[in-house]
């Protein structure tokens, strides 16, 4: 914690990259934490810290890991209580330097922000994005058009990624506050500023006295609590903002004067992703919708009550409409409001109006079912109140404003706060459905028929109205549960369509496999067939996660879009369909290359096969926040996509400590957002391809992902590759750590094989041994191979490299994760075994950085990125640290007894949460 310190003390030349303000508090941050360890540990930790500094400082310099010996020896020597005081010391600071990150770029974007002006408006804004558009020559009624297609619906995930306790991210959150009062931008007095600094000093003495773990693992219900959380702050704060940054910037450019639609919206998937969660359940689903349901009408009730204090506006003064006075009067005859009240704002009507709606919201959340009010009368009550504002001539009031955020959010939220997506798994559909044909004598054997013949078995089920069978004690608590949550589905969707989203088919193979989801919904009445003609609120995702399941994507949806009977379905859903992409599987079936040319091969043909068959249709992105399960920044993402599937509608997961990063501060929240808005609005409107989709390109894309997926696949599946990374990466512990519901392997972490651990996993043990291995492992032979057969190939790898959009992103990604890699690192976690994996890994790790900076043309990798290459190299001394520490404490726990010391466990998840805060990424 000192090196920042150093280089400004000694007058030594500021790191390229980071800027004052972030330096001062970087510096700040490390002086404060010293000092409350030498407070709380000792003087002799903190000296050892400093000396721990140093030494990785000097190794760093030298670049002389495989000599040098006064690291390893050292941390050897500590005591497990010293070690734990390190590690929090460092965790501590990196979370917090994670912080101050987030303040700068915040600052910086609105200092941006101030400069903007319609002729040059700032990069990745919705002004950017409508004024290039109108550069490139829309009119303006297809730019109309573009905006009310427009549909963006970010989706938030409780896959286990977040390692924080709710505690931490708050105590960490005031500490956060505090900083902001230290920006360049604020004016304080010195004893302001001093006062300020012993704040923090205090929060921080705080932070590093509480457990970092959790001492149990999360329930569905915290989980659902945490999503909530960010929902109604600043999802909820930010939503009205972005709208209405659109609706500014098309007055800016077009005379398109209505106001822009509620295009962007969030879905969970928090309490209804049942796919390897056996504790969510029908119950917690239910408990779910009734919390969304709650939060809305809760903050909608704020709003109204913040909005009555606004409007003490007196009919004595102001002539009232009669439209408005006609309406009280009407409520007044069907609400039973307090008298008193109602004399004593006798002549404040707009008082009373929202008097009578805060009374409604009340009756409908105590009864929802008794239809005591609903989102659309809601909805006309604030267009009432809006209009008679602009009629009584107060259209200024900052009251008008309000209003209009409330009518924003009323239509973006409604009473149900975000659509709850219903996920399982295809084989528990198959094994539901042939209990069911089995007991009701249909069939005996229904998993054993040909695709077609179970085809043409669900076809004949889903033509006939009785149902299969109705004898509950007859059934398995499986075929029960999912048929409870059928029929919950099926209560929730008759009060309120808009409450659950779409019902998302994990592993889709075969037709089958969503055909049996339609007989589940026909069971319990959410689908219905008369006369040929179906009707149902229900939407039916396929999600395609394999290499090969990608391949076979779009002759699976062309077979479906040609059976008559689901295309019966998709009338009934306004022949529109949303296929859901899964990157993290695909990842680590096939490796980084092979998983993003996969993927973005599947797009182009799905998008041909729904556009020749006339299917709207929305691409949901499955992305994990890493770059190994399809991470990086979305909207370069959105850039690379194809063009067939930009239609300016997607879906996007929001996964784990993503969540926490991108959500947790509104101006952060906004910038995201307004940066995915920017790219979609852009590309949508993209009508030819670029040069990068030429032929002799794609066929070498084609034979680089071939060959980086033979590679990838001749390391995981070397017999002996399992017991090595069993025993080099802290796998077993990420296995127990209690960071989320859903369990991380589907079985234990000691037994674990490739096919039954999980993505998340599999690329976090990666992360934290510093190997970074899912994120480019493959490409560097590849690429070697195919310049060394013809060395006209590296021309045309740098012409991609300048002209097409998706080459580069790769290319980007991969070198993103090379740079984040500390191979000398990985070399001492290889010496917890003999086996000689490290050497292989090490050589294409060579390759691949080779191949990256002939491409790019760069001295070094991220040369093109200085601020993210800089913060790397002020990260890594300090990681380093952190990484000695958990390998002394993974052999510490291999040499230890058949049952090791809880503390050197909780000691084992104190430096995984380290790790994944200096790395700034989990799974």
């Amino acid at each position: 914690m000192s090196m920042a310190e150093k280089k400004t003390t000694t007058g030594k030349k500021r790191s390229r990259g980071i800027t004052e303000p972030l330096q001062y508090k970087i510096d700040l941050i490390g002086r404060l934490v010293r000092q409350v360890v030498r407070r709380q540990a000792g003087a002799d930790t903190a000296r050892t810290i400093e000396d721990l500094m140093d030494l990785c400082e000097a190794a760093a310099r030298s670049d002389q890991w495989r000599t040098h010996t006064g690291l390893q020896p050292r941390i050897q020597a500590l005591d497990l209580d010293q070690l734990v005081w390190i590690c929090r010391a460092f965790t501590t600071f990196f979370h917090l330097i994670n912080e101050a990150e987030r303040q700068e770029i915040t600052r910086i974007n609105r200092l941006a922000a101030q400069k903007e002006t319609p002729e040059r408006p700032r990069k990745g804004s919705i002004l950017e994005a409508v004024h290039h558009l109108k550069q490139q020559g829309i009119s303006e009624p297809d730019m109309d058009l573009l905006v009310r297609e427009l549909d963006i619906e970010p989706t938030l995930t409780a896959h286990p990624t977040e390692v924080r306790r709710g505690t931490i991210l708050f105590k960490q959150n005031r500490i956060a506050g505090l900083l902001a009062r230290l920006s360049p931008d604020r004016v304080l007095s010195g004893r302001d500023r001093a006062d300020t600094i012993d704040r923090i000093a205090h929060e921080v003495a705080l932070l590093l006295v509480t457990d970092d773990v959790r001492p149990d693992r999360l329930r569905v219900q915290d989980e659902v609590k945490n999503g909530i959380y960010y929902q109604t702050h600043a999802i909820w704060e930010t939503l009205p903002r972005i709208i209405g940054d659109l609706r500014e910037a098309l007055g800016t450019y077009f005379d398109i004067s209505d106001q822009a639609p509620p295009f962007l919206r969030f879905r969970s998937w928090i309490g209804g992703d049942r796919d390897g969660n056996p504790f969510v359940t029908p119950a917690i689903t239910a408990r779910t919708l009734d919390a969304h349901r709650n939060a809305a009408l809760d903050n909608h009730r704020k709003a109204l009550e913040a909005l009555w204090q606004e409007m003490s506006i007196s009919s004595l003064r102001v002539a009232v409409p009669h439209a408005l006075m006609e309406d009280i009067q009407h409520e007044a005859d069907t609400i039973a409001l307090d008298p008193d009240e109602v004399h004593r704002y006798r002549f404040e009507p707009f008082r009373l109006k929202i008097a009578c709606m805060l009374e409604r919201l009340k009756q409908f959340k105590t009864d929802p079912a008794g239809g005591a009010y609903s989102v659309s009368q809601f909805q006309d009550d604030l267009a009432l109140l809006k209009n008679s504002l602009t009629h009584s001539g107060l259209g200024a009031l900052s009251a008008y404003r309000s209003l209009s955020d409330l009518m924003v959010r009323s239509r973006v939220f409604g009473f149900h706060l975000a659509a709850l997506d219903i996920r399982q798994h295809s084989r528990v559909h198959e094994a539901v459905i042939a209990e069911l044909l089995r007991l009701s004598g249909v069939s005996e054997n229904y998993p054993a028929l040909a695709e077609s013949e179970k085809v043409a078995l669900l076809e004949k089920e889903l033509a006939n109205p009785r149902p299969l069978y109705r004898n509950r004690e007859d059934l398995s608590d499986q075929t029960v549960e999912l048929l409870d949550v059928f029929n919950l589905m099926r209560r929730e969707m008759r009060r309120d369509e808009k409450a659950v989203g779409a019902y998302i088919v994990s592993m889709t193979h075969t037709v089958s496999d969503l055909l049996e989801v339609l007989l589940l919904a026909k069971e319990v009445g959410l689908w219905r067939m008369k006369g040929g003609v179906v009707t149902t609120p229900l939407d039916v995702v396929p999600l395609f996660e394999t290499i090969d399941d990608l391949e076979g994507a779009a002759p699976l949806m062309a077979s479906l879009y040609n059976h008559a009977l689901y295309r019966r379905h998709l009338k009934a859903r306004g022949d529109f369909q949303e296929i859901m992409l899964g990157y993290s599987d695909s990842n680590k079936d096939g490796g980084f290359w092979m998983a993003n040319w996969a993927l973005h091969k599947g797009q182009e043909r799905l998008s041909d096969v729904c556009l020749q068959n006339n299917i709207r249709f929305r691409f949901f992105h499955g992305r994990g926040g890493s770059v190994g399960r399809g991470g990086g920044r979305a909207n370069q993402a959105i850039f690379a996509n194809p063009v067939q599937s930009r239609n300016g509608r997607m879906r996007f997961t929001e996964q784990g400590e993503v969540i926490s990063f991108r959500y947790a501060r509104p101006f952060i929240a906004r910038r995201h957002l307004e940066q995915i808005v920017n790219a979609v609005l852009q590309t949508a409107y993209d009508t030819e391809c670029d040069v990068g989709c030429s032929p002799p390109m794609q066929a070498l894309m084609a034979r680089i992902a071939s060959q980086s997926m033979q590679a990838y696949r001749r390391l995981i599946d070397d017999a002996q590759l399992w017991q090595w990374y069993k025993q080099i990466t802290p796998i077993e512990h990420i296995g127990s750590l209690p960071i989320a519901s859903r369990p991380v392997s589907r079985v234990s972490a000691s037994e674990v094989q490739f096919d039954d651990l999980r993505a998340i996993p599999w690329v976090f043990s990666w992360t934290q041994t510093r190997y970074n291995l899912p994120g480019w492992y493959g490409a560097g032979t590849a690429i070697a191979e195919e310049i060394a057969h013809d060395p006209k190939t590296l021309a045309l790898l740098q012409e991609m490299w300048q002209s097409w959009p998706f080459f580069r992103t790769v290319v980007e990604n991969v070198q993103l994760e090379l740079a984040r890699t500390r191979m000398e690192i990985a070399r001492a976690y290889s010496g917890l075994s003999e086996k000689p994996f490290h050497d292989i890994i090490a050589a294409e790790f060579e390759k691949t950085r080779a191949a990256v900076l002939k491409i790019t043309g760069q001295e070094r990798l991220l040369d093109n990125h200085m601020a993210i290459q800089q913060s790397i190299v002020l990260r890594n001394p300090y990681t380093d640290v952190l990484n000695l520490i958990q390998i002394e404490l993974l052999k510490r726990w291999a040499a230890s007894s058949d049952k090791p010391s809880i503390p050197l466990r909780q000691a084992l998840f104190l430096s995984i949460n380290g790790i994944a805060a200096a790395m700034q990424s989990t799974g």
